[in-house]
């Protein structure tokens, strides 16, 4: 009896396989967006080989004001986004949830943000979103951004 209890409770059970790059490539692209006074973009290289490569800049009045260094990288039956933000040293964030039109990756240690998220949205544009804890509580910034030409 107990066997066929563990035996159902297994059948039951919604199996989940390992995360894999390749499930993000719904990212790659161009990407660009606009606020007050700047103008944000994001390349990112179609998966291959276990590895997406990114970068981002921030344009405003005329000048560069932040740059970033991106990978999202397969490490064993894991899923890592690494950023290393104008000259910064590298922080890894882990892909702790997924699905075909978002991803959530979080390192609970770091400073800010903890959570970085892309969202799909059903326009076919993209929201990039940080969150996290600062001395002044929860905090989160959306940067939405529209499918652009690449260079």
């Amino acid at each position: 009896m107990l066997g066929q209890l563990l035996l159902l409770s297994l059948l039951n059970f919604p199996f989940q396989t390992a995360a894999n790059v390749d499930q993000l490539a719904w990212i790659a692209g161009c990407w660009e967006g606009r606020g007050p006074n700047r103008v944000y973009t994001e390349y990112w290289m179609k998966p291959e080989g276990g590895l997406m490569l990114g970068m981002s800049r921030t344009i405003s009045g005329g000048k560069a004001t932040e740059f970033e260094f991106l990978q999202i990288r397969q490490q064993g039956s894991d899923v890592s986004y690494i950023a290393k933000p104008s000259g910064q040293a590298e922080t890894p964030f882990k892909l702790i949830r997924h699905s075909d039109k978002e991803a959530v990756f979080e390192n609970p240690s770091h400073d800010f943000p903890q959570r970085i998220i892309y969202r799909l949205q059903g326009d076919g544009g993209l929201v990039a979103r940080i969150e996290g804890k600062t001395n002044a509580g929860e905090r989160g910034i959306d940067f939405p951004m529209k499918r652009a030409a690449c260079p």
